[in-house]
């Protein structure tokens, strides 16, 4: 047995290897396209992954549209955008209603006269056992992570096909390579999503119209405190908050922002960003069996819904003894940077929640 278990973690390893080298060649050897003066749509614009990508387009050279829920959002991400000499302009737009998709397309298609690129990036977050999930909490995440991904891109895509030109970008997860415990709602609409990508580039190929499918981990966006919070809210925040704290666990917001912009200015089909959860993804490749097994002794681990609220409770009204403190600074400061706090009671708390900041 001692044997096989270092047989095994040895082609492991090998694999592990390959697999990284493999997509170190592809990046490096695939040519990267200009995205200079390029019309990019990006939705979930207006706080953490969506405003770091805006960032790194309107530092490529082109003209930016976000959109997203929140109206101050939109406004301190546009005069962000602005600041840094981007061409932007904001708008509202939920994603989960088609209607205003279809509207947010021909408005930014009438202000700057078309899209040539379009990032799916907007999301929710649903963090809790399944006991206390509702029907209407799948709803919600297939609404806004797998509809609101369908909506934007079928309403772009007459453009880009009479054009024979285009861009699209999905912003999925690793939740939706393996399925994270205590994330069901968002790990199934994530699932969704990235088929939808999947078979989106296959069936426009050969279109001129190139789609990315984009699989993140960890990131320290600081996205915990817009998450939704259910059974034992405050010891789900806390769990979840620190493995989006440390350079251990989660990766770069900004180092993964721009190598979603090279992923997409080089046309690669699929990016799985940060090292944990490539790993993870191979893993449960190889071991499909042993990885569901051993997710299952994680999901006992995590608390349980016993006492808990049935309500969602967002991140920023939450707090335990380790979640704000030293060990999530880094989370803060990340929420802080990239426009996670809204409106002067969260702005008050992310100052006081800032230790050392």
């Amino acid at each position: 047995m001692a044997a096989d278990r270092s047989r095994a973690a040895r082609l492991l390893g090998l694999a592990a290897t390959g697999a990284l080298a493999y997509t170190a060649w592809r990046a490096v050897t695939r040519p990267r396209g200009v995205l200079t003066g390029e019309v990019a749509l990006i939705t979930g614009g207006s706080r953490g992954l969506g405003l770091l990508i805006a960032r790194e387009l309107a530092r490529e050279g082109c003209t930016i549209a976000i959109c997203a829920r929140d109206e101050q959002e939109l406004a301190r991400a546009r005069d962000d955008l602005a600041a840094r000499g981007a061409r932007v302009a904001a708008f509202r737009c939920d994603v989960a209603e088609r209607e205003q998709v279809e509207a947010l397309v021909r408005q930014v298609t009438d202000r700057f006269g078309r899209i040539d690129l379009l990032v799916n990036n907007a999301s929710i977050i649903q963090v809790g056992p399944l006991e206390s999930m509702t029907v209407r909490d799948f709803e919600q995440a297939m609404a806004v992570n797998f509809w609101g991904t369908v909506y934007a891109t079928l309403a772009v895509l007459p453009q880009m096909r009479r054009r024979r030109a285009g861009r699209i970008a999905n912003i999925t997860s690793i939740g939706g390579v393996v399925a994270v415990p205590h994330l069901l709602p968002y790990d199934t609409a994530k699932f969704a999503a990235r088929g939808f990508s999947q078979g989106l580039r296959s069936e426009l190929a050969g279109t001129g119209i190139v789609v990315t499918t984009i699989v993140p981990g960890l990131m320290r966006t600081g996205s915990p405190v817009n998450a939704f919070f259910k059974g034992r809210a405050a010891q789900e925040y806390t769990w979840f908050s620190l493995g989006d704290a440390t350079p251990l666990t989660a990766m770069s917001a900004t180092r993964a922002a721009r190598r979603i912009v090279d992923a997409i200015a080089r046309g690669e089909a699929e990016v799985t960003l940060s090292w944990q959860a490539r790993l993870l993804g191979l893993v449960h490749d190889l071991f499909p069996g042993a990885t569901t097994k051993l997710l299952g002794q994680v999901s006992r681990l995590l608390p349980s819904a016993e006492g808990g609220t049935e309500r969602n409770v967002r991140g920023m009204h939450l707090s335990t003894t380790l979640s704000p403190s030293p060990l999530t600074v880094l989370m803060t400061r990340a929420a802080q940077r990239n426009n996670q706090f809204g409106g002067e009671a969260a702005e008050e708390r992310a100052r006081k929640a800032a230790i050392g900041g």
